[in-house]
């Protein structure tokens, strides 16, 4: 607590671009992240054309200035946050500190690597900013709510898990037998695939039984999948229902860490302690 107390003040403007860039209780901060997540939808767009070949071919001069326009403007806006950041090395291996970072990096990596600059679609990743921009950042508090439903089932899953891979493996090998290889169940692992592909209800066709008895069990094993695909949903479903989290303030981001989703009457960051 006095640790906090003692810190030297920032700077006026340091704060004020602190409330406009990691903020959205202002207008400023809500217009800045509006135009940011247009630039980086746009920024997407630009690398998506410039994988078809035909637009490629014609655009391309257009579309690689315009790719090196984005990556100027998302560069400097990274090193504006690392700027106004209380604690720049929280944020930069924050979550969204690491985004921003391999948002940039595949256009720069393409001056020595050919083809890096398809990664750029990472972009994408940072239209996570929306929630908070729209005061929507209680659905990414509810990602922790799934996550503790996950690890409190995963021993459930793990065992409907393995018992799906026996009745692939049973329901393989009894196709591989009865079928054959003219019906395209050469091998026990490709008549397993068969048997996934029925049971997770894909039925992409390119291997199908042709003898009555084959197709009984086909009919059997579809029927099974219905219910295989019904076990893990309640599995989950249930850790849900018992998972519990408190209300989160939204629009409240961390100076030092860039997280948000902070209770109501939070004073301090309740990841990296950080005065809010």
């Amino acid at each position: 607590m006095k640790a906090h107390a003692e810190r030297p003040p920032r700077s006026r403007w340091r704060q004020r671009l602190y409330r406009v860039i990691f903020g959205v209780d202002t207008r400023a901060g809500k217009a800045f992240d509006v135009v940011l997540i247009w630039a980086i939808i746009l920024s997407v767009i630009v690398v998506m054309l410039d994988s078809v070949e035909a637009i490629q071919s014609r655009f391309h001069p257009i579309l690689y200035a315009l790719e090196w326009l984005f990556t100027a403007l998302f560069t400097a806006e990274y090193v504006v946050r690392l700027i106004v950041a209380r604690h720049p090395a929280r944020y930069a291996v924050s979550v969204f500190g690491l985004i921003d970072l391999l948002a940039v990096l595949p256009t720069y990596l393409s001056l020595f690597l050919g083809g890096a600059q398809s990664l750029l679609v990472i972009r994408a990743l940072r239209l996570l900013r929306i929630f908070r921009v729209f005061k929507l950042t209680q659905y990414l508090s509810e990602a922790d709510v799934l996550r503790i439903a996950l690890l409190a089932s995963r021993r459930k899953i793990a065992v409907f898990v393995l018992f799906v891979l026996s009745v692939a493996v049973i329901m393989g090998a009894l196709m591989y037998l009865i079928e054959g290889e003219r019906a395209g169940f050469t091998s026990i692992p490709r008549a397993m695939y068969w048997a996934i592909v029925t049971m997770t209800t894909v039925g992409y066709g390119d291997i199908a039984p042709r003898t009555a008895v084959g197709q009984g069990f086909a009919s059997a094993l579809m029927i099974l999948g219905y219910g295989i695909i019904a076990v893990p949903t309640g599995i989950v479903s249930v850790e849900l229902a018992q998972a519990t989290r408190k209300d989160a303030s939204p629009g409240r981001a961390c100076a030092g860490c860039g997280k948000d989703g902070h209770d109501a009457d939070a004073v301090y960051c309740k990841y990296c302690g950080e005065a809010l």
